[in-house]
Parts: structure tokens; C-alpha cells; sequence
């Protein structure tokens, strides 16, 4: 049977992507991408002196293997969950096809090549 695997992502208050990255390796991950954002919620928006101020916040995007994203997720709730300074939450989607990147032979059993893989989908 193939392996299955998903994408976490999760939403934190800017400066805490550090302790979701640290939670998420503590639990098995071997590594994400931290990407700048911010929030656009009415709620979330403060006006100083006139000007409307949108707090800004990070992405942090995991690929992982579907038998440690649960730990990864539930590490990163207890670290930087919405009731923690991170406000953070998390989500998973599952992953079709991975082409290219660093260690793709870790994650598909194709070959390394996309004109040499197969196309699995149904």
C-alpha cells in the first residue's frame, strides 16, 4: 500500500513560526516553510491615530507522512494554539502528487524525473 501524505498548514501570530517549527520537529517533522502574512479579519484590525492597523502573522506549511500528522498538529496546538500568545490555528489537506523539491524520493515512489513518472491519478 502507498504511502499517504498531507500538507499542514497553520496560522500564528507574527514572530511564532520558531515555535511551531520546534513543536512540529519535536513530533516528527522534518522540516516546513515559514511564509509572512496578515490577518484581514474585522476583528483583528485596529485603528492607531487614524490608520487602520492589520496584525501581521506567519504560515507555516509542512509536508508530511499521514502517520505523524496528528502529533505534529496536536504539538503544535499545545505550543502555539489559539488559546496560547500564537493564537494559532492548524488544518491539514491531503497531498495528490509531489513533483520536485529537496528528498522527494522520501515521500513518493516514483522516479525523480516527471517525464519518467507515472501518472497515478484516477
Amino acid at each position: 500500500m502507498d504511502k499517504r501524505y498531507s500538507l499542514i498548514l497553520t496560522v500564528v501570530n507574527k514572530n511564532f513560526g520558531d515555535t511551531v517549527m520546534n513543536a512540529a520537529r519535536a513530533a516528527g517533522a522534518r522540516g516546513g516553510t515559514v511564509l509572512n502574512a496578515r490577518g484581514t479579519g474585522k476583528k483583528e484590525t485596529d485603528t492607531i491615530m487614524g490608520i487602520t492597523i492589520e496584525p501581521e502573522k506567519e504560515v507555516i506549511m509542512i509536508l508530511t507522512d499521514d502517520a505523524v500528522r496528528h502529533d505534529i498538529m496536536m504539538a503544535i496546538y499545545r505550543e502555539a494554539g489559539l488559546e496560547t500568545r500564537g493564537a494559532g490555528f492548524s488544518m491539514s489537506l491531503p497531498v495528490a502528487d509531489i513533483l520536485g523539491g529537496i528528498g522527494l524520493k522520501n515521500f513518493t515512489n516514483t522516479s525523480e524525473n516527471p517525464d519518467d513518472a507515472t501518472d497515478n491519478r484516477e
